[in-house]
Formats: C-alpha cells, sequence, structure tokens
C-alpha cells in the first residue's frame, strides 16, 4: 500500500476486509501507527499492527510497542472494583465515605460508589486552581477532591468523570486493600492473564512507549469555552484545551512524568493485543483460560445502566452502565449485553458477551472529529474505530 506503511501480524481469512480497512485508515485519516485486535471465543483471530511510533518516524510500530490509552484505562479499573466487590472487600452500593471517611464532606455523603462507576456522582472536576505539575501529586489532588462540592446531586445525572474517576477509585482501592490500583490490576489481571497493560510506566518499558501525535484539530474549535464539559475536560487551573495548548497537553502526555504517573483513569498503557486479551475474559462470561475475574451476577450489575440522557459528556445519548458504556442509539452495538469504552484521541475497547467478541483498537495520531462528523458516528469517537467495528461485525 502508499507510504510504506507494511501491515504486520495475523489476520484469520475470515477477517481480510477488516485488515483492508485497517490499512485503508492510513490513507483515509492519516493513521500514523496503531494495533488491532479481536478474539472471538476467546480465540484471537486477528493480531495486526503497522506505522510509525514516533514521532520523527525513525521507529517504527513493533509487535511489542505500547501506547497511552488514555480512558481505555477506566475499562481496567472498574474491572478491578468490581472484582473487589465481588470478592468482598467493598460494596458498589455503598457510600464511598464508608471506606473513605475524609470523602465524606460538602455534600458528598451520600455519593456511593457504583454512582463513581456511572459517572453520576457530580465531582467530574475540580472548582479549586492548582498548577499542572500538582495534577502529578497524588496526595494534593486527594485533598482537594475530600473538599470539593458536587456539581449536581449525585445519582441524578450523568457527567464525564474525565479525571477524578481514576483518583477516587485509586484512593478506594488504597483504603480497602492497602495497595494501589495498578498493583491490584497488575497482580490479579494483568499477570495472570500475561497481558502487556500497565497503569503508570515500569522501569525497562520506556523504550517501548509510541510517542503521543497531536490531533489536527484544537479542542476549542469543538466545545464552547464556557461549557461544563470544557471545564471537565480543562480542568479549572489555566490547563485548557485550545489552539497551542492541545500540542501542549499532548507534550505532557509524552513526558517521562506522565507516563510513570500511577492514575487509573488515564494513564494505561498497552497495545490492542493486551487489551484484547482482557476484554476476551469479560466476552466470555468472566473467565478464560481458568483465570476468573469476573461472575455472571457481576457483569449482570456491570450491565444495568446508571445514566441515559442529556447530561454532562461527549456526546449526548451515551448510556452509562456501572464502570463501563452500553450501546445506545448513538453507539448501536446490535448485541444488547455488551460493554466498552474508549480513550481520548481514538482507542476503543468492546466486550460484547451475546457474541463472545472482544475488539481493540490502539493508536498514537490522537483524532477528534468535527461536529457534522461526530453527528455521523457511530460506535466511537473517532471514524478510523467506527470503520473498523462495522467490519468486524459485518465479517461475522
Amino acid at each position: 500500500m502508499s507510504k510504506g506503511i507494511k501491515i504486520k501480524g495475523f489476520c484469520n481469512p475470515q477477517f481480510k476486509v477488516v485488515q483492508d480497512v485497517f490499512a485503508k485508515n492510513f490513507e483515509q485519516f492519516d493513521e500514523f501507527g496503531a494495533s488491532l485486535a479481536v478474539t472471538l471465543n476467546g480465540k484471537f483471530v486477528i493480531d495486526i499492527w503497522a506505522g510509525w511510533a514516533d514521532a520523527a518516524k525513525t521507529r517504527s510500530w513493533d509487535e511489542d510497542t505500547i501506547v497511552c490509552v488514555f480512558s481505555t484505562t477506566k475499562i481496567m479499573s472498574s474491572i478491578c472494583i468490581l472484582m473487589l466487590s465481588e470478592q468482598g472487600f467493598l460494596d458498589i452500593n455503598d457510600p464511598v465515605s464508608k471506606y473513605w471517611p475524609e470523602f465524606g464532606q460538602n455534600g458528598k455523603e451520600k455519593i456511593l460508589i457504583k454512582h463513581v462507576l456511572g459517572h453520576t456522582a457530580g465531582i467530574p472536576s475540580w472548582d479549586e486552581d492548582f498548577p499542572l505539575k500538582d495534577f502529578l501529586n497524588w496526595e494534593k489532588m486527594i485533598k482537594l477532591l475530600e473538599k470539593q462540592k458536587p456539581w449536581w446531586e449525585p445519582g441524578t445525572m450523568g457527567g464525564y468523570h474525565a479525571f477524578t474517576f481514576g483518583f477516587i477509585l485509586g484512593e478506594l482501592v488504597k483504603r480497602v486493600t492497602g495497595k494501589t490500583l495498578s498493583t491490584v490490576f497488575n497482580d490479579n489481571i494483568a499477570h495472570l492473564l500475561g497481558a502487556d497493560f500497565m497503569i503508570g510506566i515500569s522501569n525497562g518499558h520506556e523504550k517501548r512507549v509510541a510517542d503521543l501525535i497531536p490531533p489536527d484539530i484544537p479542542f476549542n474549535d469543538l466545545l464552547e469555552r464556557d461549557s461544563i464539559i470544557y471545564k471537565i475536560l480543562g480542568i479549572p487551573c489555566g490547563w485548557t484545551f485550545g489552539g497551542d495548548m492541545t500540542k501542549e497537553f499532548v507534550k505532557f502526555c509524552n513526558s517521562k512524568a506522565f507516563r510513570k504517573f500511577d492514575l487509573p483513569a488515564t494513564n494505561g498503557f498497552a497495545n490492542a493485543r493486551s487489551v484484547a486479551r482482557i476484554a476476551s475474559a469479560i466476552s466470555c462470561g468472566g473467565d478464560i483460560d481458568n483465570v476468573h475475574l469476573l461472575s455472571q451476577n457481576t457483569l449482570n450489575e456491570a450491565l444495568k445502566e446508571q445514566f441515559n440522557g442529556q447530561g454532562y459528556v461527549f456526546i449526548d445519548g451515551i448510556r452509562y452502565g456501572t464502570g463501563f458504556g452500553l450501546p445506545s442509539n448513538i453507539q448501536p452495538i446490535k448485541n444488547p449485553n455488551t460493554l466498552y469504552w474508549g480513550g481520548w484521541g481514538g482507542s476503543v475497547c468492546i466486550m460484547d458477551m451475546d457474541a463472545k467478541l472482544s475488539i481493540s483498537y490502539v493508536m498514537n495520531k490522537l483524532r477528534l472529529q468535527a461536529p457534522e462528523e461526530s453527528r455521523k458516528n457511530k460506535f466511537a469517537q473517532d471514524s478510523r474505530a467506527n470503520q473498523i467495528i462495522s467490519a468486524i461485525y459485518e465479517a461475522l
């Protein structure tokens, strides 16, 4: 194909059309580097990768290349919380303050763990200003969250808890286990499944990380500056997305300090293979290869709708389950027993329990859609993933 891009890896002949769509993305959407993996009945039918891992195009995207998948990390954090609930460490129907007493201030006393998982807790961001460097100070951000007042009555409205999701759940895990969420995830999920997924880069793995490439469209072209969703994403500290600040944020995310930071909302580093491997356990009912993650009862809890409507989210009509997105008119995945989520710039993971299908797409060229394009989109925030997912379901 053009641009010297060679698709590497394995693709079952049944899904050759999917590989063709993946390849076409490098031409149609100026894809930079990416990987795609699909499992069916727990077995890989696609595991492919291509492109470049650095902006200068001196490093190819290899079999073991990993990249920041941003909010696709939330899938892993949600699995951890549900696993701990199943094991009796906590109950998602309990208030957060039962396990973290200092959290129960200024109207947050009745915020339930499931409100956080469903993005209805009412604290999607902070009111108090702080310098960007403090974002990587766990103790500082936790203290600010303890003082924070809800922006709406908890449980009554949906609003994307882009960063607070990870701080709240991460602190909660520390309180009930004495370990970080990333440690719990690594020991009980990633390690057991042989999945190359880290929340915060460990020493020795930096050279495998692909550089993030800034999007062509700045945030201020997509969001109204005074909107709540702009405030949620920008964080009220002068860290606003727009113009050169979009590139500055990507530069920050490419820094060693950000990559090493243990934030279980955004700082997951993986390739498509590792995401799909973990997702395959969920798509197969919670168990894979003698590794148990979640029971069917727990998965039924995950499928319970927490919010559906016009909330403070990217696209009106997104349905929140308990820790994951659910199929909806705006995200019309055809099988109802499906959990999914994606990350800023385009990564996505789908866990279809009806088809026993898992799909993962990750990339390093971040892409933001113009408003008219997002209205046409069916599966994810990015047409690259949208077209891939459509082709997979057609191939089935």
